[in-house]
């Protein structure tokens, strides 16, 4: 199939295009059957509906820019009512593109009254020079340069308001995502609270992590191929708590590398339960942060784990890839939240750091990237073993804990 030549940017309007996009999300979401919506994990309906609706820029690939065959054409010239036609020297190039095609037919909204000419075809646009017979190489190839550049400003004009428009679309998606989500559990009557209710320490004040204690409530999510059943998770506000306190209390043990050296992982692991336990409690149990056997830490409801905490020794890469396969096994219900946490004993923690991220990912039950990424706090989603719907959210933390605190 040859491609046809025509003009550019010129068949729409891409604000037009934008503002009915947006439009369809509310609708898209509507139509999600309601088991569906509820049972499955949030992250996966945003990545369904994000690849409906959120667009590539285009992007000229001119290092992967080929020749095609030189040709002779003919140009018409009018001269005494007559017409004539000379031969001319015809040169096109094949300039390869990513992106979505349809916008290089929507006029962006910066644009000039002569937009450009080529030929689309696939995942490839084709330019072509056309002058007199004999003409020199280097003029040849400034005019073609010439047009890729003016192609080049017009999908600058696009990108700048596909780049505004994606991160607005993707929030529109959370939001009507949350919006039904939150319609139809009022609906069903679930939006209570699941039985798990916390209450304050008298003494709370006394504890000095500067963050405001908590009330631990889980929430009720869902089963996959069922219709809809709650179940308790820890709410994601009390997992963001519980990580704080972990956090701080990881930067008061590496702000006194002398006392964390003489401390074993045992130690270190029984005052990040002081610490935890000293804002957290369980009306059914005296202490909700505890732990069991070779679990960390922990938060239990009718004998299911809905937060585990692991604590490791960095060893080398495998110690990841082992502490993942336990915390799996431990944790089989949706939306279960998780922390690994890794004392660096030895070795600097630029170093340890990348290679611990890149076993995440290596991991079978690896999905995605979480909300957070910084030296501090890496996030992960992974799911349950043999289900693909059910999420578990990990923390990864590292403390920087050597042994020797002159190596600091």
């Amino acid at each position: 199939m040859a491609a046809r030549f025509g003009t550019l940017f010129g068949s729409g309007d891409l604000a037009r295009f934008l503002e009915h996009n947006l439009s369809k999300i509310t609708d898209a979401v509507n139509r999600w059957n309601e088991d569906t919506l509820l049972s499955s994990p949030e992250g996966d309906i945003c990545e369904r509906l994000e690849q409906q609706f959120l667009l590539e820029p285009l992007v000229l690939d001119r290092e992967g820019i080929t020749a095609n065959p030189v040709k002779e054409g003919f140009t018409v010239v009018r001269q005494f009512d007559e017409e004539t036609r000379i031969r001319q020297t015809v040169v096109s190039i094949s300039v390869p593109f990513k992106g979505d095609p349809q916008l290089l037919y929507l006029r962006p909204s910066t644009f000039t009254h002569s937009p450009p000419a080529a030929a689309e075809l696939g995942n490839e646009l084709t330019i072509e020079w056309m002058g007199p017979l004999n003409s020199d190489a280097r003029q040849i190839r400034l005019g073609l340069d010439r047009q890729l550049d003016e192609i080049q400003r017009w999908v600058n004009w696009s990108t700048t308001q596909i780049k505004a428009y994606n991160p607005s679309a993707k929030q529109k998606i959370i939001n009507e995502i949350q919006a039904r989500k939150a319609r139809l559990l009022a609906n069903r009557n679930i939006q209570g609270a699941l039985g798990f209710p916390m209450r304050e320490r008298p003494d709370a004040a006394t504890y000095s992590v500067p963050i405001k204690r908590k009330t631990i409530v889980p929430q009720k999510l869902t089963a996959p191929a069922k219709p809809f059943q709650p179940e308790p998770a820890l709410a994601e506000a009390h997992y963001e708590a519980a990580l704080e306190v972990l956090r701080n209390q990881r930067n008061a043990l590496e702000r006194a590398p002398g006392t964390s050296a003489k401390m074993g992982e045992e130690e270190i692991r029984n005052l990040l339960l002081i610490g935890l336990n000293s804002h957290f409690e369980g009306q059914a149990a005296g202490e909700v942060f505890n732990n069991t056997g070779k679990t960390d830490i922990l938060i239990r409801v009718d004998d299911r784990h809905i937060f585990i905490g692991e604590c490791k020794i960095w060893k080398g890469s495998k110690t990841i890839l082992d502490t993942l396969d336990q915390l799996l096994g431990y944790l089989t219900w949706r939306d279960t939240k998780a922390a690994l946490l890794l004392f660096i004993r030895s070795g600097a923690p630029g170093d340890v750091m990348p290679k611990a991220i890149a076993k995440f990912r290596e991991h079978p039950n690896y999905k995605r990237d979480g909300r957070h990424s910084t030296e501090e706090r890496h996030d992960f989603v992974f799911h349950a073993n043999g289900d693909m719907s059910r999420e578990i959210k990990i923390a990864f933390l590292p403390f920087h804990l050597p042994k020797d605190p002159h190596s600091i």
